[in-house]
């Protein structure tokens, strides 16, 4: 007799046999079911375990491969780098002149000048620190300083600083406080000086140059990242620039200044 061939009878041989690995989720029961039911059950189910293990396969990818869209910046995010790049470029190029000033003001001229005295450091119980914050310095006469320290005992150790400070003073120390007197500059040491001071302003200029340079960089890398686009970059260049001329305006002013108060007499 010939073997009866049965849907249902087939499908449950394959759903069961011992050589099937097993699920990661259970199938249904098959018991009670019509054999067309069962079989189409099966298929069913045979898809959506294999939908299950493509969706934990997925979840366990990087996160990175997992976004297929990564989310833009904004406009205001943009103005605000674009605006940060500029106020730091500006608050450097301030500081540059602070400097600067600094530096010009600590080369005597014809008068008498505290500010003379502003690098001048002190060794201070081991510590080395400012003259100009351990002791109250004033100016008798145009040419002459008095150094009145806050503490007497360091009287000593200020004159040692004074000494070894290549300012060309001599130190007159009383017990109670010292007095410099300012010797004339010659026509010679005015010139050197004068160099000394252009050649400062130029340090200035060169530093200034340096910071719109990375300020500009700085927008390249924006545009590199499609935050700005070419023509954005060339406005806020030449914005820049205009920036960058203004205080190189500022240092030769500062220079001539200087310049006039050494070489007159």
């Amino acid at each position: 007799m010939a073997a009866i061939f049965s849907p249902a009878s087939h499908m449950r041989s394959i759903c069961f046999a011992a050589s099937t690995p097993k699920p990661c989720c259970s199938y249904p029961d098959f018991v009670n079911v019509s054999p067309w039911r069962a079989s189409a059950s099966y298929v069913k189910v045979h898809v959506a375990a294999r939908g299950y293990r493509a969706s934990r396969l997925a979840y366990k990818q990087p996160l990175k491969k997992r976004i297929g869209v990564l989310r833009c910046a904004t406009i205001e995010e943009i103005e605000a780098e674009k605006s940060m790049i500029e106020e730091d470029a500006k608050e450097r190029m301030e500081k540059t002149i602070d400097n600067l000033r600094s530096s010009f003001s600590s080369i005597r001229t014809g008068r008498a000048n505290p500010a003379i005295l502003d690098k001048v450091e002190v060794e201070y119980y081991g510590t080395p620190v400012l003259l100009k914050t351990i002791a109250q310095i004033s100016t008798p006469d145009s040419s002459s300083l008095l150094v009145q320290p806050y503490d007497k005992s360091s009287l000593k150790a200020i004159e040692k600083a004074i000494v070894g400070s290549e300012l060309g003073l001599t130190p007159n120390n009383d017990g109670d406080v010292i007095r410099l007197k300012l010797p004339q500059l010659t026509s010679e040491r005015r010139k050197e000086l004068s160099k000394i001071v252009a050649k400062q302003a130029e340090e200035g200029k060169v530093a200034v140059r340096n910071i719109r340079r990375d300020a500009i960089k700085s927008y390249e890398k924006l545009e590199k990242e499609k935050k700005l686009s070419e023509d954005n970059v060339k406005d806020l260049s030449s914005d820049l620039q205009k920036v960058t001329d203004e205080y190189m305006k500022k240092i030769d002013s500062i220079y001539k200044q200087k310049e006039k108060e050494l070489l007159t007499v």
